[in-house]
């Protein structure tokens, strides 16, 4: 065997055995594998080494010496430094420059790819002859630059469509999806899927018999291929394709636009004017807002999980106990099994409410399986460490135990002194509640050091954030073990203070205020929704408020107008709509009327309100007067210390409520604006709903932005 190029300091190790070469990746005192610019003189180093190397090389593998990922993209905080579309696009070129030398060797060159291979990691793959990747769950294949408000810089948008079709491509480009071995496969964006352990074996089979690992196409993507050659029909795919994105995305995010037109001009005028188009594009993105605000999310939650997971004060967490078999309980418990990998055991008032718990646990277990995430045997094993009962049996082994029971004070105080009897004195009492005080569920606890307030939102599995609540007496390695505990589960926890509505409930609340006056004032339903789905919500306030519940919604109102004031206060006129039944989906009746799928708006509420429908004002201005409420909120929350910094707060309003992430969080969002802006519009526009908090006064008297300038 013979080392060419290896240096301690080094991220590539090159080694030659038996006129293979086998390049090793592995970026130091790094977990996971990213591409850095300051990589390019090593590369170019090792390219060198190769094609002047002594000995006959007949190929070449690239793989990586990190357990579970062999590239993860590249190094984000690079984009940070550059100080224009030029600084961008020549990153980008850069990447296009290196990759085209692989691509152009003498020889094969095999990608062998286990765990994470996303964005400059696959566009480094795709300029490989050929790629083989292991069957592990860990492993997965995408360009989810999109999400950064970017496009694949570096060769992705020309080289995918050409190796796996263009309507493929097109799914996986401008969704930023990732894909599983499996579906890599059957894709044609891998040769070969074979077991972890054979990768390097199969790599090394690839370059001795190439031909027995050519990509056969079928019969209908040869069709397909032959039929989008022509330029009428390609044009006209691309441009259903931008419809499709645009009716979801609103024209928010200019990557789709950018994205279409360089896949466009490089099946046009050819592969070089594509690429050429591509780190061009790539430079104009990256300096937009959106990307900007989009990547400040992404830096954020990664600076923000290296922070939380830095506390080693975690107690060890083996079992898992949830009280409550309801849509919450059960959904606490599916995330625990399927994602932390758990043992939990359920319990309910009822026979029927574990059985209900059991069934959602299955049910979306089951799901994973057809989909071929994962297989029967998984699903088997998953429930098998899934038990429950109607009494405490079993929870003398527990390490947490979450609450998933009614919103009601004494019950859950009832629920502390009985776990405390029936579980050990390490046992972590963690309440799903949200609204009442962690300080009044503790109140007569015998361990409150181990209560702490554990926040999450519905649907579960699908909302990302959870709120860590703890009050004065909990105990530090009770917090840390906790959001070790949620960041296993797959959340992103925010630490808040423990008051009225905590943070995200606070700011909602505010939100749907504004969202009922502007209904109260004759907006049409369906105007309000359409209205902050334009600004960039996922769903509008009385969608919103359906789905959640009126009942649940409103129940919250009376502690914040006790504890915050009568800003909080639910309009009397709304009462009426609750006491007549009205609870929103579930209940089939709400601001909509539910049939089956589908959904028309309610007419009868504007004669039972007595108002008159009478659309007034502009789709922004509405949108506005939802937003400027939350905004004020969201800074007296920040000045009462009720999250910890901006970055928390952007990072709950974005992953809590679905504040559009293309502006960055609320934060964000006023920085950008400008505070003189925002204040502005509060005193006119958002009038007695919102007048601005004399903590966003003092910011804007001092010329204070939320975030240091860049």
């Amino acid at each position: 065997m013979t080392e060419l190029h290896h240096s301690e300091q080094g991220s590539f190790h090159l080694t030659i055995e038996d006129n293979l070469a086998w390049l090793a990746l592995d970026v130091p005192e790094e977990s996971m594998n990213t591409l850095k610019a300051s990589f390019s003189d090593e590369i170019e180093a090792i390219l060198t080494d190769l094609s002047q190397s002594e000995q006959r090389v007949k190929g070449l593998v690239i793989y990586s010496r990190k357990p579970d990922n062999f590239i993860a993209g590249a190094d984000i905080t690079m984009f940070e430094q550059c100080q224009s579309a030029e600084d961008a696009a020549k990153l980008a070129k850069m990447g296009q420059d290196i990759f085209h030398k692989i691509e152009a060797l003498p020889f094969p060159v095999v990608a062998a790819i286990h765990g994470a291979c996303l964005g400059g990691g696959l566009e480094l793959a795709l300029a490989c002859d050929y790629r083989v990747c292991s069957d592990d769950p860990a492993t997965a294949l995408g360009l989810p630059e999109v999400q950064l408000g970017l496009l694949p810089g570096s060769g992705g948008t020309q080289r995918l469509p050409r190796l796996i079709g263009l309507l493929p491509a097109l799914d996986l480009i401008l969704t930023g999806k990732k894909v599983r071995s499996k579906k890599a496969l059957k894709l044609g964006l891998v040769n070969a899927c074979v077991a972890k352990d054979g990768l390097l074996n199969a790599a090394r089979m690839i370059i001795e018999k190439p031909t027995d690992f050519k990509i056969r196409s079928s019969w209908k993507k040869r069709l397909t291929t032959a039929v989008l050659k022509l330029k009428a029909i390609r044009h006209w795919v691309i441009e259903q394709a931008r419809k499709k994105a645009q009716a979801k995305a609103k024209h928010h995010y200019p990557a789709i636009d950018a994205i279409l037109d360089v896949i466009q001009q490089g099946f046009d005028a050819g592969i070089s004017v594509g690429l050429s188009k591509e780190s061009q594009a790539f430079g104009r993105l990256a300096m937009t807002s959106e990307s900007q605000a989009l990547r400040s999310i992404f830096l954020a939650t990664t600076a923000l999980k290296r922070e939380m997971k830095a506390d080693e004060r975690v107690k060890a967490v083996q079992h898992v106990s949830i009280l409550g078999g309801g849509l919450m309980g059960a959904g606490i418990g599916y995330v625990t099994v399927d994602k932390a990998k758990k043992r939990i055991r359920i319990k309910d008032v009822s026979h029927q409410g574990v059985l209900h718990a059991f069934q959602y646990i299955y049910q979306r277990l089951n799901k994973k399986c057809q989909r071929k995430y994962i297989a029967e045997a998984d699903v088997r094993a998953a429930m098998a460490t899934v038990s429950g009962g109607i009494d405490f049996s079993g929870f003398g082994e527990t390490d947490v135990v979450i609450e998933a029971v009614f919103e009601d004070l004494q019950l859950k105080q009832e629920m502390v002194a009985s776990v405390e009897s029936h579980t050990g004195e390490h046992t972590i009492f963690a309440s799903n509640t949200s609204s009442l005080p962690i300080h009044a569920i503790a109140a007569h606890a015998s361990r409150p050091e181990n209560i702490v307030g554990l926040h999450y939102f519905s649907p579960v599995e699908k909302m990302p954030l959870v709120e860590v609540i703890p009050h004065q007496g909990t105990a530090p390695e009770t917090v840390a073990t906790i959001v070790r505990l949620a960041y296993r589960q797959g959340k992103t926890p925010i630490i808040v203070q423990d008051s009225a509505g905590f943070y995200v409930n606070r700011i909602l609340a505010l939100y749907i205020n504004g969202a009922v006056q502007c209904l109260l004032d004759g907006e049409p339903i369906e105007k309000i929704d359409q209205a902050l789905v334009d600004f960039g919500f996922p769903v509008g306030p009385m969608t919103l408020l359906d789905e959640v519940g009126f009942d649940v919604a409103f129940k919250i109102s009376p502690i914040l107008v006790q504890e915050l004031g009568e800003r909080f206060l639910t309009p009397s006129a709304l009462e009426t709509l609750i006491s007549d039944g009205r609870k929103g989906r579930k209940s089939g009746l709400g601001f909509y009327r539910y049939k089956g799928k589908k959904k028309q708006p309610d007419q009868s509420i504007y004669r039972q309100l007595k108002i008159r429908e009478q659309a007034s004002l502009s789709h922004h201005d509405i949108a506005l007067r939802c937003v400027l409420p939350l905004l004020n909120e969201a800074v007296m929350c920040l000045d009462q210390a009720v999250i910890r910094n901006a970055r928390d707060g952007d990072i709950g309003a974005i992953f809590g409520i679905g504040f559009p992430p293309f502006l960055g969080g609320p934060f964000r969002y006023m920085d950008q604006v400008g505070l003189q802006q925002i204040v502005g519009q509060m005193q006119t526009l958002a009038g007695d709903l919102c007048q601005p908090c004399p903590a966003l006064m003092a910011r804007l008297e001092n010329q204070q932005s939320f975030y240091a300038e860049k």
